[in-house]
């Protein structure tokens, strides 16, 4: 299955997580990156959960497709809310690229271009 989500825009995130995580509260990261994960799709959005999971070692990287079901049929909360209050995020969703076989170097060079 083709991931429903660039790996430039989970690079993207992963460099605003780990600027949110080690930064001072109140500075904007935040809502930056909360404002980022709201604006994407749906499909992006369960992409992106199901990309976490995988570096979580919850879900297979056989299993994205499931992964991607689960997260869109369990959507309760906002998927901001929901992926800013997993510790360690950035460092999910770089092993869950990993996993999927996806290079991070290679995503974070799109990230300067547009998403």
């Amino acid at each position: 299955m083709q991931l429903p989500i660039s790996p430039s825009k989970v690079a993207h995130i992963i460099i605003r997580a780990r600027k949110f995580d080690a930064d001072v509260p109140g500075s904007g990261q935040g809502r930056e990156l909360r404002a980022f994960i709201a604006n994407l799709n749906e499909d992006e959005q369960a992409a992106l959960t199901a990309v976490m999971w995988i570096g979580r070692e919850t879900f297979e990287p056989e299993e994205l497709d499931e992964a991607i079901a689960t997260a869109k049929a369990e959507a309760s909360a906002p998927t901001e809310d929901y992926l800013m209050g997993i510790p360690m995020l950035a460092d999910y969703l770089e092993d869950g690229l990993i996993a999927l076989g996806i290079s991070l170097e290679d995503a974070e060079e799109d990230v300067d271009r547009p998403v």
